[in-house]
């Protein structure tokens, strides 16, 4: 196994460093650094930036409007969006619901539903966690009741995140009944716009609005809008958890959060005038972040050798990498903030929720410390939550669990 990237990717990585320098808008970068809220215009701003390069479905093959990389290429531009502070795309459509389409969906499905896809002028989201089906997602109770050509979707949904932006929902219901509780169930796609649908926000920790409760009432829906076989959307679920926990796979996020750690420990205003960075105890921890983030990387590349090597997922899912990766990443998103936090000490709280809707410039307020202090607590508060989504990391412990006794 080869972890070293060869020349033709180095030079990859430098065109889309240097292209990602040339369009990053400067207020969506300032509002990246800064933990200000994004909001829809802004991030489909940066959906149809992208578009226009080609580069805003890097994992859809080039029939479908793909840029036709390899997995590694893949890597090192999911990267590099991050380290260059760019916005995140809402991932639902493209990175979820889109590979989804086509590995399971029809022809006429592809064709309708890919391209607004695609060029940002539909918005998706995710309708599956309920208020009593969580990590447990084969508890759901949304039914759908076939009336002929329609289904008639009754349920909840909750923890859903961009409901209020988006334009359609894939939604997991159940459509039969009886047997075990991974049967009966299909992926089925919902204009949002239809009668019946109900969104109230669900305002986080953070104190900022990103996810959502549904409430689908007599929501009528074609049956042909059903992907996979009907009673059979169980499997496709289950692949498109294992992408979501994977994120491509790359850590550009989280090699950030490192970055500005940092920088931060290197600063003079903290610690009576001490830099933290000259603390041993301190830059101990920093440095044990740092040796888990690149163990993880290596992992990562060892995936991406064997993929490689495998040929192109397509519509295979993935094994338990996807899982082992999702514990551990999370774990390091946790204790990163943990540590920003700990390094800006009291300038951490309290935060201002304006500050982090708006930004400071143009605030009638004394700001206190440093613009981007105002974010690290909000930052911190919403990562608790990613040891969660995607099922739970006790959770993802069984998964690995029987997948290695072979259960």
């Amino acid at each position: 196994m080869d972890l070293t990237f060869s020349p033709e990717d180095a030079a990859f990585r430098a065109e889309v460093r240097n292209y990602l320098a040339e369009a990053m808008p400067a207020d969506l970068k300032y509002k990246v650094d800064n933990g200000i809220e994004m909001q829809r215009d802004d991030v489909v701003g940066w959906h149809k930036i992208l578009y226009e390069k080609g580069w805003v479905a890097p994992n859809w093959p080039k029939e479908h409007g793909g840029p036709g990389w390899s997995l590694t290429q893949k890597y090192i531009f999911d990267e590099e969006l991050a380290l260059a502070g760019a916005p995140r795309i809402v991932v639902f459509g493209i990175n979820m619901c889109g590979p989804v389409l086509i590995g399971f969906g029809t022809k006429e499905q592809q064709q309708r539903f890919l391209p607004p896809m695609l060029s940002g002028e539909h918005i998706w989201c995710q309708g599956y966690s309920e208020p009593e089906a969580g990590s447990d997602l084969a508890s759901l109770r949304t039914m759908a009741v076939r009336d002929g050509d329609e289904w008639v979707i009754n349920g909840v949904k909750t923890w859903t995140t961009k409901a209020h932006w988006a334009d359609w929902c894939f939604v997991l219901a159940r459509t039969q009944t009886g047997g075990k509780k991974q049967e009966g169930i299909s992926f089925i796609l919902v204009d949002m716009k239809t009668p019946g649908i109900e969104t109230r926000p669900i305002y986080l920790m953070d104190g900022l609005h990103e996810t959502n409760m549904v409430y689908y009432t007599d929501v009528r829906v074609p049956v042909e809008n059903t992907v996979g076989e009907i009673h059979k959307g169980w499997s496709i679920g289950k692949y498109l958890l294992a992408h979501e926990r994977m994120s491509g796979g790359s850590l550009g996020q989280q090699k950030s959060l490192l970055r500005q750690l940092k920088q931060i420990a290197a600063r003079d205003e903290q610690n009576g005038g001490q830099p933290l960075a000259k603390d041993p105890a301190f830059a101990r921890r920093i440095a044990e972040i740092e040796m888990q983030l690149r163990t993880l990387e290596a992992f990562n590349m060892r995936a991406i050798d064997k993929f490689s090597r495998d040929g192109e997922l397509g519509g295979k899912a993935l094994g338990a990498e996807a899982n082992i990766f999702k514990i551990r990443n999370t774990e390091i998103q946790q204790r990163l903030t943990e540590l920003k936090v700990e390094a800006i000490a009291y300038y951490a709280m309290p935060y201002q929720i304006a500050a982090l809707q708006h930004g400071w410039k143009g605030m009638n307020t004394e700001a206190v410390g440093a613009e981007y202090a105002n974010s690290c607590m909000p930052s911190y508060l919403h990562f608790r939550k990613v040891s969660i989504y995607s099922g739970s990391n006790e959770i993802q412990h069984g998964i690995i669990a029987k997948a290695q006794l072979g259960m």
